[in-house]
């Protein structure tokens, strides 16, 4: 993977900070920090799909646990066209 060099302003305890934790994982402070960008990078990501895109119909109470497990696997079977119960 390439990697691209950019210049950043951090706060000295921060750094301090990560200099120690490098030190004590025996890592480089650019691998702690390429850690927290990709962190950084992945919380504030727009996913094109949201988390919980389906709904499945039920009879409008709370559900059994099996009773879930029913509903869903009936409403996957659908979805692929298996014919095949479990």
């Amino acid at each position: 993977m390439s990697m691209k060099r950019t210049n950043v302003y951090a706060d000295p305890e921060d750094l301090a900070i990560i200099k120690e934790a490098a030190r004590r994982r025996g890592i480089s402070e650019a691998e702690i920090i390429r850690q927290g960008i990709h962190l950084a990078a992945m919380a504030n990501r727009v996913w094109d799909e949201p988390l919980f895109s389906r709904t499945f119909a039920g009879p409008g109470r709370t559900l059994a646990k099996g009773d879930v497990r029913d509903v869903v696997a009936d409403a996957a079977q659908r979805e692929t066209g298996s014919g095949t119960a479990a």
